[in-house]
C-alpha cells in the first residue's frame, strides 16, 4: 500500500517513542507531522453566501520540517528573494565536512550549526576581498542541511555566491564569469576557522563528546587527523542572476530531509524509500523499519531558534536595502520589489495555483467567504 511521511509517523511513531528518547524539539515537530490536516489542529469553515453550502478546511500544521506544508512558504521566500537579485553571475559553493566531524556537530547541535554558518561565510568573503578573485563584497545567501539521500547524518552548507559585489569604494567588484575562487585556498580556509572554533569550545569545556574522545589524548588525534586530511568543498553550479538563481536556489532552502514524492510504500511495520546513488547515478529503493525511518528523519530536525537561512556580504540584513539600492545604481538596473509578501493568503493561491478559495463547489458562484471564527480542535 502507498502512503507519505504523515503515514510513517502515524503508524511507527509510539513504537519509536518507546524506544527512543526524542528532544522537545523533535516530539514538536512529529506531533506536528502526525496531526498536520488532520482537524486535529482545528478546522475553519466557509459558508456559500448564494447556495448555503459549507465546507470545511482542516489546518495545516506549519512546521518548518513538515514536508506538506513548504509549498507556500517556498514560493514567498522566492518572491522576496527576486527582489534581491543583481544583474551577474552566481556560484553555488557546497561546504562539507569529513564525517570523523559528524558525532561531534551532531551532539552539539545548537553550538555548531551557527558556526557552519560563520565560518563559511567567513572563508568566502575573506577570498572574495582578494583584488585578484573580485576585490569587494558579495552576496551570499547560505541554507544548512543535515541529510544525505538515505536520511543518513550528512551536515553540509549550500551557499549562493553572487559574483558581482561592492569594493571598499562603493563601486562595482567582478570576479571572472565562469571562475568564482580557488578551491585550494578555499578549503584550508574553511577548516581552519572552523576547527579553531571548535578548539576553543573544548577548551572551555563546552563540547560534548562520544566516548572515544574524551580522553585529552584521543581528542588530540582526532584534531590532528582533521588538519591533515583534505576536505571537500566543491562548486555544483554556475548561473546568471537574471535567469533562474532563485528558483534553482529554492530547490533548497525549504527542502525538509525527505519529501512525499519519495515515498513509495508503507506497511504496518516497514517503509520503502527511494534514494538517488550520486557516485552511479541510479535510483535505488530502500526499506526500513518505520522506527528506523523515524529515527533517521527526526535527527534532521534543527534545535529551536536555528537558523536554516543566513545572509552575508552585501546581503546582511542590516545594511541589505542600503547595498542593493547602490548596486541597482551601479548597474543603472531598477529595483525589483516583493510582490507575494504583501498577499493574503487567498491571493497568494489565486497567484501561484489559480487556486480561487472564495468559489462554491456546490454552486460555482463566488459568493464562498471563511466565517470568522475557526472551529476548535477534533478529540
Amino acid at each position: 500500500m502507498s502512503g507519505d511521511v504523515q503515514t510513517v509517523f502515524q503508524r511507527g511513531f509510539n513504537e519509536y517513542y518507546r524506544q527512543h528518547n526524542p528532544s522537545s524539539v523533535q516530539l514538536r515537530a512529529a506531533f506536528s507531522i502526525i496531526n498536520c490536516k488532520t482537524g486535529n489542529l482545528g478546522r475553519n469553515v466557509s459558508v456559500c453566501g448564494d447556495c448555503g453550502h459549507t465546507v470545511i478546511h482542516n489546518n495545516s500544521c506549519r512546521n518548518r520540517h513538515c514536508p506538506s506544508c513548504q509549498a507556500i512558504p517556498r514560493e514567498v521566500w522566492i518572491d522576496s528573494r527576486k527582489a534581491e537579485v543583481i544583474d551577474g553571475p552566481y556560484f553555488h559553493v557546497v561546504m562539507t565536512v569529513p564525517s570523523q566531524l559528524n558525532p561531534i556537530i551532531q551532539r552539539n547541535a545548537k553550538l555548531l550549526y551557527p558556526l557552519l554558518h560563520k565560518c563559511s561565510a567567513e572563508a568566502l568573503l575573506q577570498l572574495c576581498a582578494n583584488p585578484d578573485i573580485m576585490g569587494g563584497v558579495p552576496g551570499i545567501i547560505q541554507i544548512l542541511h543535515t541529510w544525505g539521500q538515505t536520511l543518513n547524518y550528512h551536515p553540509h552548507v549550500h551557499c549562493i555566491v553572487s559574483g558581482v559585489g561592492l569594493s571598499p569604494i562603493g563601486q562595482l567588484a567582478k570576479c571572472n564569469e565562469s571562475y568564482l575562487l580557488p578551491l585550494p585556498k578555499l578549503m584550508p580556509l574553511f577548516r581552519g576557522k572552523l576547527l579553531h572554533h571548535i578548539r576553543e569550545l573544548y577548551s572551555a569545556g563546552k563540547l560534548s563528546l562520544p566516548t572515544q574522545y574524551q580522553q585529552p589524548a584521543s581528542w588530540n588525534s582526532l584534531v590532528s587527523a582533521l588538519y591533515a586530511i583534505d576536505w571537500a568543498p566543491y562548486i555544483k553550479d554556475t548561473f546568471n542572476g537574471n535567469g533562474n538563481a532563485i528558483e534553482y536556489l529554492g530547490r533548497y532552502t525549504h527542502r525538509v530531509a525527505i519529501s512525499n514524492s519519495r515515498i513509495k510504500d508503507v506497511t504496518d511495520t516497514h517503509v520503502t524509500f527511494s534514494a538517488k546513488d550520486y557516485k552511479t547515478g541510479n535510483t535505488m529503493e530502500i526499506t526500513v523499519t518505520l522506527v528506523e525511518f523515524i529515527f533517521r528523519f527526526l535527527q534532521h530536525v534543527l534545535p529551536a531558534g536555528c537558523h536554516k537561512i543566513r545572509y552575508y556580504g552585501f546581503l546582511n540584513n542590516r545594511y541589505k536595502r542600503r547595498n542593493l539600492i547602490t548596486i541597482s545604481q551601479l548597474q543603472n538596473a531598477e529595483l525589483r520589489h516583493a510582490f507575494l509578501a504583501n498577499l493574503n493568503m487567498a491571493e497568494r493561491l489565486k497567484n501561484l495555483w489559480n487556486i480561487d478559495i472564495s468559489i462554491c463547489p456546490n454552486c460555482g458562484s463566488d459568493k464562498l467567504h471563511q466565517l470568522n471564527k475557526p472551529l476548535k480542535k477534533s478529540g
